[in-house]
């Protein structure tokens, strides 16, 4: 078969009759021929025997299966077991109506076939058709995700329907039922013959003419024809059992990673409907067959005391109140299995200590009683408590697996007549309060009875724990050996030594021993083994031994431990790449020099030692930790072991004592030093993960835009604009009603100059009257735009909502509000699929200008609608530092906060995806509860009428759609609408009252009434449980529940029912009166700072007074000029500032478009301009960063050495720092460059100096994110050393004339290609080993398939891996794919395009087969 015969719509066929099909594993194998109308039928050859069997049935007869031939009774046997397997089969590969569901719940575009929905039937083509359509699509076949290729050479109308997906499970695909008009009738004839057996015998009496006693004894005699349905039950069974039958699932369909993504796996499921809250299912699940003890819950408190007690800074009165508090929390938590929310909101009550206090009245005889109030605990708190409940079961869960180890080996040495007690395991065990205490005291005592743990091990008493490393062979030999007499000479054990050291108990003192520790050793050698068969190796042996059990008593660790804790510093130390590379512009100079950090200084800035981790795993820095007084905190210790005898005699064995510390200290120090960095960067990383947790939920608090005379809460109508990148691009526009529907959309001219643009809005604003205009964007000119609309609304009178005065009562308008609007959600929206979804006709501009009026209307709503996108926004400068899970959790709590404060309406949710993106975040459920409700509320028609109604009313036929742990939790978050039209409306659905308290609240209500207890029972008989409230709200007689008394409701029940319910009575009277009341603050304005940093992207670390930046002339006078920064910002130079040095004007100077280095004088933000200055003078002294260098905390002599050092390499290069008149230019090195570019959009670039000399410029261009390829370009042609070269040649190939064509042609270009690739279907962001295992599992679930995927290949920008698995047992293969200028090069061979690259891997695949065929 010729090659050309396989390219895709690009060559002629040259022969019809090359008629041949190519499998997928690369075989060429021929095809059938057919023709027009035939089908390759497995049961083709048996027609004519059908169709007699069917004749002789229609004509009534009956076929006795005992006259015919045995082989054509097997054969009817072997049809009919073939024929029912096939109906099976058939019914058994329809997914039931919930895994349809949720499938339709986790892929949105995928839509069930309905009934009514006819089942499409294939074409029948021609021998001819077939053959040319095949020959097309045979290239894209060979590594195609389909399975069509087998199945239409060869069609089964038995086989299963093989639901597939295009390209990687994109869609489902039915296979077509290939049956003919005579088969059809056969399969009919034949399902009307088996329906008496299927059915069972069941012939009325009209049908026989018989009466039902005669039917009766008819069947007492002969049967009913049931006798021996066991038989044919057992044929079905062994016909399942050959045909391996089993049910259709999910993960037949998916792969595990799109279950586990769409969360459908099993673990989703078992979580979708446990009754338990959703996230404490997840967090939890790893404990949930832990069960505590009351004497450990009571622990528990304690221990969560003891470390949120010091940073709440209450009265020492309190702390017992407080541990109560937390006492009463973690019960709910546990045993209640409500969550924060639910607390914060309903146990309220439990979080406060209230103190009545007597207070004398003047002139009274009576006292007053005063009650004041403490908050203990805020919503914060309640959360850290939940966290730290969770590591308490943690080290609660290691503590019993620690304490089973040693009761399994007290035990067995007891088996076997011994007394066992360890005195140290069983002191340190119950006052362990950290992980790290208990893994010492695992080491410790897997140290001592590490052999004795073997034995029981092997007994099979207990599952063995992981191990300590160590020298244990060593040491037991010494421990069992007479070598250990050795160490007991040293006059006190290693636990006395700790004791002494941590002033526990009472002094311990040493005892010399009456032998040197030399002579001593010569008298215990050993003759039979070389390791210890002189004094020397005694003596060693013994001293290492006695500092292991110093270094492995858990008392020591203690001690080491606590010291460094308490006088610890962080030092950084740096490194010979550190020392060359880090100059005064890098983000690590600040740490470089840094020394004597203590931890409080680390606690201020927690993000400086996340920055020193993140610098030493780089290999910039080392960090050290060390003690401020290590010589004396050593000195100390050695006193604690030494004796106080005076003799030769005491002082060999005290040397021989600190020689043994001296070990102990090395190895103590190394381990201590790591656990305590660890334990650093937990901490730092929290403090930064509540700082980015409390940005976020700064950024939740808002309410809607409120404009002047609107209520708190209501959604505005918005008009939103967007410049974009200004200049010449035109101003987009978007009109969004209240409701969220964009109404009008379009765009303007030009705002600013074009009056027929300016008169088209005015016309639309007197149109549309919008409560506000929004604007934003991504450059300067914005400023411009809102200056502009500002001017105009003031120009034509343009004003906003009509309200009334409060002050005269008359209707009045104030001037149409025009605001910048924070974009950082829009950004993110305008290019996501969601936007695609929502607008698919919108421009990406005009969808950023939706997000914005959104943004205006709920700012919840859209940051809840981001998804896992949300830790793309900043919250904090080192975010980056953080891990992501973490990050996520903090920031959903953040969310959960905010929603459940807000409520969620239920209905509006089942219709509103946007309102459906809260529910996830509501108390209870979560992103898999949230779709359970919404599937189960659609069955149940789609509209909730109270909040009863979600545990389920059987008697009415509603299901229930969630537990009752699960409604308990939510049932208050879940607003339903008050209609009083309807009659089963309740008002208290509508309000943050929970159902447990709704009879309070209408005892309020008919308190607040003066309605006695008749009336009530009148209300009530009549309308309902909810009558009184209902009067209450129709009387319009709200403000009567304010003369109520709460406290004497709070007092009655807190003495009956031992119910504390004062806060929650507040409640009740505040939702009675407004229900669900908005209760986040004002919308937030973007402060001047925040709308620079936003239009330009600099900050005050990147852009500010003093330094020095590439500007671009745009005017030139004779006494100023005007540039422009790359940020957009415009600056002036001013010739009195600038000519000091010289007479020449600035216009001679300087022309238009030329680049220049400028230092900023002044930076006004709020205008966005800068005075510049373009002296020589003041351009030789480079900006310095600020930061403190105080001589304690700073390394000045080291700096001082290292400049002096590096001065004398610069002088033996001779270099000298270059600059370029280029836009682009920047003077970094590689590091910085990449630094630069990593905020930077792909395929931007830098110009910097080359480390190969003058001759050439280096270009770092951004590949993909943390992807950086660096171009080396020789200049060629070049006036001087410092003038760019005429001619620019990059890898003596590609030549340029300047450097604007070479960033276009090359640098762009390339950019081009990496993206056209990367929006490839066939590319995976995925690593390599990532994409291996990907197309292993692919092919193991896919076994007759081949596939091929492209990924990055990050350790070589500018490459991609083209891997490629052809066949279950083949293995992955992987070809290089090197991105050149317009082009894709494979094996050294440009293509133009993506189809040409996979066409061309796909030829050169098939010859390398068909070349390893010839060669066998």
């Amino acid at each position: 078969m010729s090659t050309n015969d396989l390219i895709d719509g690009e060559v002629d066929v040259e022969d019809e009759e090359n008629d041949e099909s190519f499998d997928e594993d690369g075989e060429v194998r021929p095809r059938k021929e057919r023709n027009n109308g035939d089908l390759d039928d497995s049961s083709e050859e048996e027609d004519d025997d059908d169709e007699e069997a069917a004749r002789q049935v229609r004509e009534g007869f009956i076929i006795d299966d005992e006259e015919d031939e045995p082989e054509e009774r097997e054969r009817r046997r072997k049809k009919d077991r073939k024929r029912r397997r096939a109906e099976r089969e058939e019914e058994e590969a329809i997914l039931d109506e919930e895994d349809l569901d949720l499938i339709g719940e986790s892929i949105p575009d995928w839509e069930r076939k309905t009934a009514s929905q006819p089942k499409l039937k294939r074409l029948k083509r021609g021998h001819r058709e077939v053959g040319d359509q095949e020959r097309e699509q045979r290239l894209d076949n060979i590594f195609d995700d389909d399975d069509d290729a087998d199945l239409a050479n060869e069609p089964d109308r038995h086989a299963r329907p093989d639901h597939r997906r295009e390209d990687e499970f994109a869609d489902f695909i039915e296979e077509d039922d290939l049956e003919d008009d005579v088969e059809r009738q056969r399969n009919q004839e034949e399902l009307e013959v088996a329906r008496p057996r299927e059915r069972g015998f069941n012939i009325g009496t009209e049908a026989t003419g018989l009466d039902k006693d005669v039917l009766e004894d008819m069947e007492a005699i002969f049967g009913n024809g049931e006798d021996y349905d066991w038989a044919l039950s057992l044929e079905d069974e062994a016909d399942a059992r050959e045909t391996g039958d089993h049910n259709l699932e999910l993960k037949d369909v998916f792969e595990p990673s799109q279950l586990a993504e769409r969360l459908l796996t099993d673990v989703d499921n078992e979580i979708r409907w446990a009754d338990v809250p959703e996230r404490f299912a997840i967090d939890r699940a790893p404990y949930k067959h832990l069960e505590l003890t009351d004497e450990q819950f009571k622990e528990e408190a304690r221990w969560i005391t003891s470390l949120i007690w010091p940073k709440k800074q209450l009265h020492p009165e309190l702390q017992g109140p407080f541990t109560r508090s937390i006492g009463k929390v973690l019960e709910f938590f546990v045993v209640d299995d409500v969550e924060v929310p639910y607390v914060f909101q309903h146990r309220k009550d439990y979080l406060i200590h209230a103190k009545r206090m007597r207070v004398r009245s003047d002139g009274s005889r009576a006292d007053d009683m005063r009650v004041d109030a403490e908050k203990l605990l805020n919503q914060d708190d309640l959360w850290r408590i939940l966290d730290l409940d969770l590591k308490f079961r943690a080290l609660i869960e290691k503590r019993n697996a620690l304490q089973r180890t040693y009761d399994n080996l007290k035990s067995d040495m007891q088996k076997n007549g011994g007394v066992f007690e360890d005195v140290v395991f069983e002191d340190m065990l119950p006052v362990a309060v950290t992980m790290e205490e208990l893994q010492d005291i695992q080491d410790y005592l897997y140290f001592q009875y590490g052999e004795k743990l073997k034995d029981v091990a092997s007994s099979g008493n207990f599952k063995r724990q992981a191990k300590a490393g160590g020298k244990s062979t060593l040491f037991d030999k010494v421990r069992k050996g007479r070598a250990y007499n050795l160490v007991r000479a040293y006059g006190i054990t290693a636990d006395q030594v700790a004791q002494n050291a941590l002033k526990s108990g009472r002094k311990q003192y040493t005892e010399d021993h009456t032998q040197s520790p030399i002579d001593l050793a010569d008298s215990l050698v050993y003759g039979d083994d070389q390791t210890l068969s002189t004094g020397e190796q005694i003596l060693l042996a013994a001293r290492q031994m006695y500092a292991e059990e110093l270094f492995m008593n858990p008392r020591m660790r203690q001690h080491f431990r606590r010291n460094f804790y308490m006088a610890g510093e962080v030092s950084c130390q740096r490194t010979e790449k550190g020392l060359r590379k880090i100059d005064e512009q890098h983000p690590y100079y600040e740490l470089k020099y840094l020394k004597n950090q203590t931890f409080q200084d680390i606690a201020s800035k927690p993000e400086t030692f996340l920055k020193m981790l993140k610098a030493e795993e780089e290999g910039w820095i080392e960090v050290r930790i060390a003690l401020a007084d290590e010589r004396n905190f050593l000195k100390q210790l050695k006193l604690e072991l030494t004796s106080d005898n005076f003799s030769e005699l005491a002082d060999a064995w005290n040397d021989e004592r600190k020689k043994a510390v001296d070990l102990t200290f090395a190895k103590l120090e190394k381990i201590i030093v790591k656990g305590v960095k660890e334990t650093l960067r937990t901490e730092c990383q929290d403090s930064v993960l509540r700082i980015c947790r409390d940005e976020y939920a700064r950024k939740l608090d808002q309410a809607p835009y409120k404009p002047k005379g609107m209520i708190l809460g209501t959604v505005p109508r918005v008009l939103a604009l967007s410049w974009g990148l200004g200049e010449r691009e035109p101003i987009y526009w978007a009109w969004v009603e209240e409701d969220g529907r964009v109404l009008e959309h379009g765009k303007f001219k030009n705002l600013l100059r074009d009056e027929g643009s300016r008169e088209q809005l005015v016309e639309l604003v007197e149109r549309r009257k919008p409560d506000v205009i929004g604007i934003s964007g991504f450059s300067v000119d914005t400023h411009k735009l809102l200056l502009s609309l500002r001017e105009l609304v003031n120009e034509k009178g343009l004003k906003g909502a009509e309200f009334e005065d409060g002050d005269t009562g008359e209707d009045r308008s104030e001037p149409l509000d025009v605001v910048i609007v924070n974009d950082e959600v829009a950004r993110l929206y305008k290019d996501s699929p969601r936007a695609g979804v929502d607008h698919p006709g919108f421009p990406s501009i005009t969808r950023y200008c939706v997000a914005i009026a959104k943004y205006l209307q709920n700012p919840l709503k859209e940051y809840a609608a981001l998804g896992k996108d949300v830790i793309s926004l900043a919250f904090h400068p080192c975010q980056q530092l953080l891990p992501e899970d973490k990050l996520r959790r903090q920031l959903e709590s953040a969310m959960v906060d905010m929603v459940n404060l807000c409520g969620v309406d239920i209905n509006e949710a089942i219709g509103d995806s946007y309102s459906a993106a809260l529910l996830p975040f509501i108390c209870g459920l979560g992103p898999r509860k949230a779709t359970h409700v919404l599937s189960i509320i659609n069955k149940n028609g789609g509209l909730v009428n109270t909040r009863d109604e979600l545990v389920g009313d059987p008697d009415s036929g509603i299901l229930p759609v969630v537990g009752p742990k699960v409604w308990n939790n939510c049932a208050s978050f879940l607003i339903i609408e008050y209609d009083s039209s309807v009659p089963t409306s309740d008002y208290l659905d509508n309000t943050r009252v929970h159902p447990e308290d709704y009879e309070l609240g209408r005892k309020m209500a008919g308190d607040a009434l003066e309605l006695d207890e008749e009336d009530i029972k009148a209300e009530v008989d009549e309308g309902g449980p909810g009558a009184v409230v209902r009067k209450l709200i129709k009387d319009d007689d709200q403000e009567k529940v304010n003369d109520l008394i709460l406290e004497e409701y709070a007092e009655q029940l807190e003495k009956n029912y031992n119910q504390r319910k004062r806060a929650t009575l507040e409640t009740i009277r505040a939702e009675l009166q407004q229900p669900y009341e908005e209760l986040r603050r004002n919308f937030t304005l973007l402060s001047d700072d925040e709308i620079f940093t936003m239009l330009t992207g600099e900050t005050y670390e990147s852009l500010c007074e003093g330094m020095i930046v590439p500007v671009n002339i745009r005017v030139t006078k004779a006494d100023f000029a005007v540039a422009k920064l790359d940020s957009g910002i415009e600056g002036r130079v001013e010739e009195r500032r600038d000519a000091s040095d010289s007479d020449i004007p600035i216009s001679e100077l300087f022309s238009v478009g030329q680049t220049a280095q400028a230092k900023i004088l002044e930076l006004d933000r709020r205008n966005f301009s800068a005075k510049l200055s373009l002296s020589g003078a003041l351009l030789r002294y480079p900006y310095k960063r600020r930061f403190d260098r105080d001589p304690h905390f700073w390394d000045s002599e080291q700096e001082a050495k290292d400049r002096e050092s590096l001065q004398v390499k610069d002088k033996a290069t001779g270099r000298v720092q270059r600059v370029v008149k280029h836009p682009l230019f920047k003077p970094f090195n590689s590091t910085q460059a990449e630094q630069w570019l990593g905020s930077q959009s792909q395929g931007d670039a830098v110009i910097r100096p080359s480390s190969k000399g003058n001759d050439h410029l280096a270009i770092t261009w951004k590949v993909a994110d943390g992807v950086y390829q660096h171009i080396d370009v020789l200049e060629l042609q070049k006036e001087n050393e410092f003038s760019l070269g005429k001619q620019l040649v990059i890898g003596n190939k590609y030549k340029y004339t300047d450097l604007d064509e070479l960033i276009v042609d090359h640098v762009k270009s390339m950019a081009k290609k990496v993206d056209e690739l990367m929006q490839h279907e066939k590319f995976q962001k995925l690593t390599k080993p990532q994409l291996e295992e990907w197309l292993n599992t692919y092919t193991i679930a896919n076994p007759s398939r081949s596939v091929y995927a492209f990924c990055i290949d990050k350790k070589h920008p500018g490459y991609f891996h083209l891997c490629f698995k052809a066949g279950v047992k083949a293995k992955v293969n992987s070809w290089p794919v090197r991105i050149i200028p317009n082009a894709f090069e494979l094996m050294k061979s440009p293509y133009p395009d993506m189809k040409a690259l996979c066409n061309g891997f796909k030829l050169r695949h098939a010859s390398e087969l068909q070349n390893r065929g010839n060669h066998r």
